[in-house]
């Protein structure tokens, strides 16, 4: 004879409560597994362009990152040497100027110093005013060799600055053009399929769109940093105009003593 005690029912329950919880939490956390197992992938996105382009979108492509990545290089190297340029102007208001002679101001400013190009550029205009350079006045002479020297140094600090105008202009034709090919896609797909659904010419449109976004994403900073560029190079450049003039001044007065 089984003997049922209050401590078994109450075991008994116990267990069973347990059994219906678990079967509750269960049922509860397979939907949310099942759910976060299925990841939805974006099948218009970046990475969806690339594999589903063809020769022509990937080139398309190709060229833009070439672009965009010319003229970030541009940007960040012009900026680099226009401050250079900066601190050099900086050392030769503080160093030259105080020295007893143009040489041995020259000798103060450090190898590779536009602002000593300049004054060794000018020394040798009024050391070699022989022959038949004689017979060129010597104050012409003397500026012409420190015009070379000042166009030389403006030549210098606008080179890349066409890469920027460049890709600032045509970058977003390039982006129209993937744009153009896109919607071509588009209206292929809808005449072989004889219907105009979504999913036909969902994929080909969001390439166009991706395209011309990217266009944009290139065109915008090369402008931006052509006009920045431009605006700094002007103001260098009157640093470097300001000690031509005063070295001409300066090489003149020497001659005559």
């Amino acid at each position: 004879m089984i003997t049922i005690t209050p401590t078994h029912i109450l075991r008994t329950s116990l267990l069973a409560t347990l059994f219906v919880a678990g079967s509750v939490v269960a049922q509860a956390v397979e939907p949310a597994a099942a759910a976060a197992a299925v990841v939805e992938e974006n099948p218009y996105g970046l990475s969806a362009l690339w594999a589903q382009g063809d020769a022509v979108a990937k080139g398309t492509l190709l060229i833009l990152v070439l672009m965009s990545m010319g003229s970030w290089y541009v940007i960040f190297t012009k900026f680099a040497e226009q401050a250079k340029l900066n601190k050099q102007a900086k050392a030769a208001q503080d160093s030259f100027w105080t020295a007893n002679t143009v040489a041995q101001g020259k000798d103060t400013l450090e190898e590779g110093s536009a602002f000593r190009f300049i004054a060794e550029k000018g020394l040798e205009g009024a050391s070699k005013h022989t022959g038949l350079l004689g017979a060129v006045d010597f104050n012409e002479w003397v500026t012409m060799s420190i015009q070379r020297a000042i166009g030389n140094v403006q030549s210098r600090m606008q080179d890349g600055l066409a890469v920027l105008a460049t890709v600032g202009s045509t970058a977003p034709f390039v982006g129209l053009f993937g744009t153009v090919w896109g919607i071509y896609h588009a209206l292929v797909k809808i005449g072989m399929s004889g219907q105009a659904s979504i999913d036909k010419v969902a994929g080909p449109v969001g390439e166009a769109l991706i395209m011309t976004a990217i266009g944009l994403a290139v065109a915008v900073p090369a402008v931006l940093g052509y006009n920045f560029l431009v605006r700094r190079n002007k103001a260098v450049m009157e640093q470097v105009n300001a000690f031509g003039s005063d070295l001409h001044a300066v090489l003149l007065g020497s001659a005559k003593k």
